[in-house]
């Protein structure tokens, strides 16, 4: 198999992966970024954390006996949960992180040892999906090993809670069709540079030998044949290729997570780290064109966006954990007009398995209040090694930079130009419905 890599070169696209150092080339985007040591901001005291976080390692969504099956003559990885479920590393993972926030916020002082919370000091928020509960309990037991703490979860159990849903609550003909130009011209390059992607996973799944290929099922993948679905309550919808692509892609990238044997991962290729990235790439470029083109975000992490705010304003909260989906970190992130970034020491380049953008609110020495934000992740290696987490061996921490806000110092932010970053990413949801329910009446 050709290396993906040199042909993605001769194109004159460059992907690069620059483990187990400190900085990263970040496409788009000028300069490196540096992978910090700390969430910690020297001088200033920790008053506040709030952690969005995505669920940690889960088995695919579709199961036995569905696509995936036919697609490859191949057997998926046997996994230790059933379809979409937290994995039993997963949530092994997951508890680490938890302990390594818990000896962090010891040594800031926010937590006292075997800390026990009182009455709304620490909240955690989970959507009602069992990869998501599970997911914060085993956080939970982690930062408060003896404590008993409250996950909350507010639908029926294994439905999508409102403020976690990634969809659509206002769609309109107009609207839809300026969304829809948005993503096409923000996206329809990326699309098109998928085309290597696809041959690549083809080979590695073998497609050829499927049952699928055989019967004319499935003839192949195209990188122009994507069609949009924007429908109110329901989230962003992709047809087409890139569906069926990113089914692939992240089963794919769950199962080399989860089996020691690199070689058996890619059902018996050899392919390189690089290759992982790509296959990557597309599940990475799917959430890009689904949540993150600016007025699909500001709809879809609408209620999420009023829950955080509203928990960074909430007297006497020190520490809040509210558990989600990839969706929800990328359209959060959108919103608040982030600049671009790629992740480094991670194959996922956007959000990564059990990452979690982590907002911290200090005071400086002058008694100012400023706000960072940092997105947190375990490394490849990291999750597929179980590796213990400490000050030793802490996991990724990636400074997020907010464009038009000008930074007061260390990745840090005045307390107010954030909190009304928030109020313009909400208000800019009341915009759209002022624009477009007109428009809907008429």
């Amino acid at each position: 198999m050709k290396n993906l890599v040199n042909k993605l070169i001769s194109c004159g696209i460059v992907i690069t992966l620059l483990a187990c150092i400190v900085f990263v080339s970040v496409s788009g985007n000028p300069g490196t970024e540096e992978i910090k040591k700390s969430l910690s901001r020297e001088g200033c005291t920790l008053k506040q954390v709030v952690v969005l976080s995505r669920h940690n390692i889960r088995a695919p969504l579709s199961g036995a006996g569905s696509a995936l099956a036919t697609i490859t003559p191949h057997e998926w990885y046997n996994w230790s949960s059933e379809a979409s479920e937290l994995s039993l590393r997963g949530g092994t993972l997951e508890a680490e992180m938890g302990q390594y926030f818990r000896k962090w916020l010891e040594t800031e002082g926010l937590f006292d040892p075997n800390y026990m919370p009182e009455d709304g000091a620490v909240r955690i928020y989970a959507n009602s999906k069992q990869r998501t509960i599970a997911t914060a309990r085993f956080f939970s037991t982690g930062l408060l090993p003896v404590y008993n703490a409250e996950v909350e979860y507010h639908c029926e159990y294994d439905t999508m809670d409102p403020v976690f849903n990634p969809v659509f609550t206002f769609v309109s003909d107009a609207y839809a069709k300026a969304a829809e130009d948005e993503i096409h011209k923000m996206y329809d390059p990326a699309l098109k540079k998928l085309s290597d992607n696809y041959d690549l996973i083809s080979n590695v799944i073998d497609v050829k030998d499927s049952d699928d290929y055989k019967n004319e099922d499935f003839t192949g993948f195209n990188t122009d044949d994507s069609m949009f679905s924007f429908e109110e309550g329901k989230e962003p919808a992709v047809s087409g290729s890139l569906k069926k692509a990113c089914q692939i892609s992240d089963a794919l990238v769950l199962q080399y997570y989860e089996e020691t044997d690199t070689k058996k991962a890619a059902f018996g290729h050899n392919i390189s780290e690089d290759d992982w990235i790509a296959i990557s790439e597309i599940k990475d470029v799917y959430g890009d064109v689904l949540f993150t083109a600016p007025s699909v975000a500001v709809n879809v992490s609408h209620p999420l966006l009023m829950e955080i705010q509203n928990e960074l304003s909430t007297p006497g909260r020190e520490f809040t954990f509210l558990c989600g989906h990839d969706s929800n970190l990328g359209s959060v992130l959108a919103a608040l007009n982030a600049e671009e970034y790629s992740l480094p020491q991670a194959i996922e380049k956007k959000t990564p398995i059990g990452s979690k953008l982590v907002i911290c609110r200090w005071e400086d020495k002058s008694g100012e209040e400023l706000i960072s934000l940092d997105l947190v992740y375990q490394n490849t290696d990291q999750l597929r090694n179980l590796s213990i987490l400490d000050t030793d061996n802490p996991p990724c921490i990636f400074g997020i930079r907010l464009k038009g806000i000008k930074e007061a110092g260390d990745g840090m932010y005045k307390a107010g130009d954030v909190m009304d970053r928030f109020t313009e990413a909400i208000d800019s949801y009341n915009s759209i419905l002022g624009k477009y329910e007109q428009k809907k009446a008429a």
